[in-house]
C-alpha cells in the first residue's frame, strides 16, 4: 500500500498558513477545522514548515500568552519531512513513529497534494490486515473454489 492509497480515501485539501500570519489566526485554523497541523507555505504554496498543537502548546508553556502575536515562522518546525505519492505505508508508519511526528506533508514533485497523519496510516494499516484475515478466513472455511 502507498501513500497515493491513504490519499484516494481521504480529502486531499490541505489547510495551509503563511509564515508571517500571527500564531493566534494559526490557532484558529487548527480550531476551525478540528486538525492537528497546518502546513507553512510560502508565496508560491511550496512547504517551508510545519506548525502542529504540539508547537503551540509548548511556545505557550514558555512565552506566556504573548506567544499568540509571534509569527507562524518563530515557532514552527523548520525541518520538514515530506511524503512521496509513491513511498509505501510501512515507511511511512516507520518515518513517523522513529522521528516522533504524526504529520507528513505528501508531495508530488513540486506540488503540495495532502497531508497523512499516523492515524491515517494506521488506519489503512487495520483496513488491509482485516481484508486480509477475511480473506484468509474465506479461503480455510472453503468459502472460495
Amino acid at each position: 500500500m502507498q501513500v497515493r492509497d491513504i490519499l484516494t480515501k481521504k480529502s486531499s485539501d490541505v489547510i495551509t498558513v503563511k509564515p508571517g500570519h500571527t500564531l493566534e489566526a494559526a490557532s484558529k485554523l487548527l480550531a476551525e477545522y478540528n486538525i492537528g497541523a497546518l502546513v507553512v507555505v510560502d508565496d508560491v504554496e511550496h512547504p517551508v514548515g510545519i506548525i502542529s498543537e504540539r508547537d503551540v502548546v509548548r511556545a505557550v508553556a514558555r512565552h506566556g500568552e504573548k506567544v499568540f502575536s509571534f509569527k507562524v515562522s518563530d515557532v514552527m518546525t523548520k525541518d520538514l519531512i515530506i511524503a512521496l505519492m509513491t513511498d509505501d505505508l510501512s515507511y511511512v508508519t516507520n518515518t513517523m513513529t522513529n522521528k516522533r511526528i504524526r504529520h507528513l506533508p505528501v508531495m508530488d514533485g513540486d506540488k503540495l497534494v495532502g497531508i497523512v497523519s499516523i492515524g491515517d496510516a494506521v488506519k489503512a494499516q487495520l483496513e488491509y490486515f482485516e481484508g486480509e484475515a477475511h480473506t484468509l478466513r474465506q479461503y480455510i472455511s472453503g468459502g472460495y473454489q
